[in-house]
């Protein structure tokens, strides 16, 4: 069964959900049912509360942004019409989506948005708060949603996001229809970037394999050649590891690197995020120029600003961790003689050379560094010194 065959007309708004066929069905029935007034009556209805699970890139935020479209669409989720396109750039008067590029997001937030679920919608349909990284919200903020989420107004609908069921709390989850995402086949990966973003197929196909799912990951390596040469530079470090002052030195140029690429990232967004509070401030006006509590203020965006620095250099160095890990799987792959395909296809050769030089099991202790450097950073371990343990232990070894 298609979403269009579902949805009973064109599956425009679903298209960019990539592999995600039972989903999309369930999710076409429910605006269907939405439509015809069957609300909270199974897994058929429509219900106010839903929680999209999945791993990095399978695509939960694109689901529940085509979800909310089709809610808001007349004709179920057209992908064509004001209410289609203003929902899924964010810009819909009845759909408030929240994401974070902070560390959390905090109950001032939460109760903002509590109070605006309450209001009637707009548009006379939903009012839908999406709130893209509930895993990040914090405990009193999951605690202040809960009440609009137990008795929710009659127009409204809450859409959560999150890796995992068991990042959101468990009063939360209970009151949400779980819908859980799957990590997108490499062929689907290809096919999508070929088709949306016409990319050549050979390096489509590179891209997939090399983002094993995450499709946003795939479109970058698919389309900027800065981040294939960082995650080149990352792939050369097992080759550097041999003695411990290459070790050492390969481990501060790693988190050197993320740190750059997280400025790289970060600083367009803070001078625009500065100038506009600036201006809101009254900075450049003539009479008496920014208003009382401007450096507070000022001050306060600053420390935001900062937080997001630290998440993004998290954010650059768990990529580059994921891609050493998957390396290391090809190598073990080669080792043990599996019928697998490699992520790393491309560089057969360097692993086919590394891989007789140590066991199995040394390769399986290296991936085990790799995880356990990934949950130290996770957990607010110093980055250079969680990377400095892995690069020594995955020298040890070496030669044998």
């Amino acid at each position: 069964m298609t979403a269009t065959s579902v949805a009973g007309g064109s599956a425009a708004v679903w298209d960019d959900l990539v592999g995600q066929e039972k989903v999309v069905e369930v999710l076409a029935r429910a605006v269907a049912a939405a439509a015809a007034g069957r609300l909270d009556s199974g897994v058929e209805g429509m219900t106010h509360a839903w929680l999209f699970t999945g791993p990095p890139g399978s695509g939960r935020s694109t689901a529940a942004r085509a979800f909310a479209a089709a809610l808001q669409c007349e004709r179920g989720g057209c992908g064509t019409c004001d209410s289609c396109r203003t929902t899924l750039r964010g810009t819909h008067a009845d759909v408030e989506i929240v994401n974070t590029s902070q560390l959390s997001i905090g109950v001032k937030d939460t109760r903002a948005l509590v109070a605006r679920a309450a209001r009637h919608p707009v548009g006379g349909r939903w009012q839908i708060m999406l709130i893209e990284d509930a895993d990040r919200l914090t405990d009193e903020a999951s605690n202040s949603l809960l009440k609009a989420i137990e008795e929710p107004t009659p127009r409204t609908v809450w859409l959560l996001c999150a890796p995992a069921i068991e990042d959101v709390i468990a009063t939360i989850r209970s009151r949400c229809r779980h819908l859980s995402l799957r990590t997108p086949s490499t062929a689907a990966v290809t096919e999508v970037l070929v088709r949306r973003d016409g990319v050549h197929h050979s390096k489509a196909a590179f891209a997939a394999r090399a983002a094993q799912g995450h499709i946003g990951r795939a479109k970058r390596l698919a389309t900027d050649e800065d981040a294939v040469l960082r995650r080149h530079a990352v792939l050369r470090l097992p080759l550097s590891l041999a003695e411990l002052g290459p070790a050492l030195e390969a481990a501060a140029a790693l988190v050197k690197a993320a740190t750059e690429e997280a400025q790289e990232s970060g600083a367009p967004l803070d001078l625009e995020e500065t100038e506009q509070l600036r201006r809101a401030l009254g900075a450049g006006t003539t009479g008496r120029g920014m208003v009382a509590g401007a450096a507070g203020q000022l001050k306060e965006l600053e420390k935001q600003q900062k937080a997001r620095a630290t998440r993004f250099r998290r954010d650059a160095l768990d990529r580059a961790l994921v891609d050493l890990a998957l390396f290391y799987r090809d190598v073990l792959a080669v080792q043990v003689g599996a019928d697998v395909e490699l992520v790393n296809e491309e560089m057969i050769d360097t692993i086919s050379g590394i891989a007789p030089s140590s066991a199995p099991e040394t390769t399986l202790r290296r991936i085990d560094a790799i995880l356990a450097a990934r949950e130290a950073i996770g957990a607010k371990v110093a980055p250079l010194l969680a990377i400095e343990a892995m690069t020594v232990a995955l020298g040890a070894g070496s030669g044998g």
